[in-house]
């Protein structure tokens, strides 16, 4: 799929190409590393490409790495989502949101189904990174688990990964929207929060049991919970 969906955005005419190019507009593929759908298509901006990238190996690697239960939780969500989910990746946004899903697909080139991409409508949403890096989405589990953490490489290793994990809970909330429009927000909050929280606290174990704490004195506080 993701080699499919290059060579169709490759196939179109040159003019349109080049005018993406000028424009600055960029694509990044993700795939879920377990499963042959959704395909994330990441479409940014060419200055956002650092934080684009973060969005890329939220999905290809995070998922992943987070526990098996919180898989399980989106199984058949992901296993009934569209074969396509563009992720328009910004700043910021006017209504003030993290993201939301679009009713239509806005993004030019998948705004209409191609056979080269399956012949289904796509799935589209949006995030607005900047305000994802300003959000709590646990205030007391993230203040408790930051002061832990000293600055260095450990902090930045943490915030970095914590990060990721609110792209990636974001987009599997969307995505549960997509999937189930009916179902209470509460719900689909529910589940997300759930994920972030439980995936976060796993690193932050695996972290702690890879370190000698004796050593390293990036770990603060560990000795003393």
């Amino acid at each position: 799929m993701p080699d499919a969906a290059k060579a169709y955005l490759h196939s179109r005419p040159r003019w349109i190409r080049w005018r993406e190019w000028l424009v600055g507009r960029r694509y990044a593929f993700a795939a879920f590393p377990d499963r042959p759908k959704p395909l994330v298509v990441v479409a940014y901006s060419r200055r956002d490409s650092v934080k684009a990238l973060k969005m890329v190996r939220a999905v290809e690697r995070d998922w992943a790495e987070a526990p098996q239960q919180c898989r399980d939780a989106y199984e058949e969500i992901l296993k009934n989502s569209p074969k396509l989910v563009i992720v328009q990746f910004r700043r910021t946004n006017i209504c003030g949101c993290l993201g939301h899903r679009h009713v239509i697909v806005k993004e030019r080139p998948f705004a209409e189904p191609h056979d080269a991409l399956g012949g289904d409508p796509a799935g589209e949403l949006d995030i607005a990174y900047q305000r994802v890096e300003r959000w709590l989405a646990l205030p007391l589990m993230d203040i408790a688990l930051d002061t832990q953490f000293v600055a260095g490489s450990r902090l930045r290793e943490f915030q970095a990964e914590r990060l990721r994990l609110q792209f990636l809970s974001i987009l599997l909330h969307e995505i549960n929207h997509m999937v189930r429009s009916q179902e209470p927000e509460a719900s689909i909050r529910e589940r997300s929060l759930a994920f972030y929280r439980d995936a976060l606290a796993q690193y932050v174990e695996n972290a702690k049991a890879s370190l000698s704490l004796t050593i390293d004195r990036s770990f603060s506080r560990f000795e003393q919970d």
